[in-house]
């Protein structure tokens, strides 16, 4: 096996790059952040995902930095229970945390910090750094996120449309909201549909909250503020349930991003030439699923496991495409599916439904 490009220091890349060292493939990983760039909310891993991770990193290191969820409780926006579920093996953990542990894998000599990288419009299937320079791969591995540049640029005719769904996130170190936590995973609706509050709390001190809201009945300017998004969250959910009131208005909004979110109207295929896309880069996936971290390292393990047992590149590819593919349009179905359940009023919506797809 030559060498591999691998364009994007995210989870996807961090865990493909690890898989290859694992295997001591010979790779280099181009990142267009800066090094110290830990931007990003959190994550659910349920068991599937966690598994995976076990082969790259030491699980007692995971489990350090997260937190396991004992059950799913249901609430409306005044704090009625509406529905509970318990929680087998589902993990919650930051993003940088998680990209803290898997690039302890990565030797530093292997990673550059602040390229970015486009594809070559004279010579197919090679890629160029930001001064025009080609790379020296045989091979590169795309994990570029959801709105690749590079996915776009080789599939032209691909049609991204924005998903009628938004979100505010936001981590926040306070003990004192943290104390008032169990360990369960949270989610609060509001009657008439389209706007929710979830509470996971991280460790004694973290908590990740995030508000789901139908962007066409809660509009929010796309420059807005970080004043703008905090006094938004103070009027919105000023009426809700104690809990989540009392939580809007003690965080610290430092940390606070508006998501908006997209998703491919019909997939790309998974590779081109001797260029493969895995993670959000091939496939995003609405938040709906909770499935985007365990279907990167999915990608990155099938990948692996095919650029090993075949000789011929672009079969190593066409195998890895027709084994992902299928239950990522799974995971894209059940999105679409509870997203429909979320725009509903909380009286039509299907009981008992877990924000987790699972194939």
């Amino acid at each position: 096996m030559n060498k591999i490009a691998v364009v994007g220091a995210g989870i996807s890349g961090l865990s493909i790059a690890s898989y290859l060292e694992k295997h001591q493939l010979d790779y280099h990983i181009y990142e267009r952040r800066k090094k110290d760039d830990l931007t990003g909310h959190g994550f659910l891993l349920p068991k599937e995902g966690i598994e995976y991770l076990s082969q790259i990193i030491d699980p007692s290191v995971l489990f350090k930095r997260g937190n396991f969820l004992k059950k799913y409780i249901r609430y409306s926006h005044t704090g009625k229970i509406l529905a509970e579920k318990e929680l087998q093996d589902v993990f919650v953990i930051s993003r940088s945390s998680l990209i803290e542990i898997l690039a302890r894998n990565i030797p530093a000599e292997k990673i550059t910090y602040d390229e970015t990288i486009a594809p070559c419009d004279t010579r197919k299937g090679k890629l160029k750094k930001q001064d025009g320079t080609y790379i020296d791969s045989d091979l590169a591995i795309v994990s570029d996120g959801s709105k690749s540049r590079i996915r776009r640029q080789i599939f032209e005719d691909e049609v991204m449309r924005s998903v009628q769904e938004s979100e505010i996130v936001n981590i926040i170190q306070n003990r004192d909201i943290a104390a008032r936590l169990e360990n369960n995973f949270m989610k609060y609706h509001h009657e008439d549909g389209g706007l929710t509050f979830g509470i996971l709390k991280l460790s004694e001190d973290t908590v990740l909250w995030y508000s789901q809201f139908d962007n066409e009945k809660y509009k929010i300017s796309e420059q807005c503020s970080v004043d703008n998004l905090k006094n938004y969250m103070f009027e919105v959910f000023d009426d809700w349930d104690p809990m989540v009131s009392s939580i809007v208005k003690e965080s610290n909004y430092e940390n606070v991003h508006l998501w908006r979110v997209y998703e491919l109207e019909k997939l790309n295929p998974f590779y081109k030439d001797n260029i493969v896309f895995i993670g959000d880069a091939a496939h995003p996936l609405i938040p709906f699923t909770s499935q985007g971290v365990t279907s990167a390292l999915k990608d990155s393990f099938t990948l692996t496991q095919y650029l090993i047992s075949e000789k011929d590149t672009a079969e190593a590819f066409r195998k890895y495409e027709a084994e992902r593919k299928p239950e990522i349009e799974i995971h894209i179905r059940n999105g679409r599916i509870l997203l429909d359940q979320f725009l509903k009023p909380l009286h039509e919506q299907t009981e008992n439904i877990l924000p987790i797809s699972y194939k």
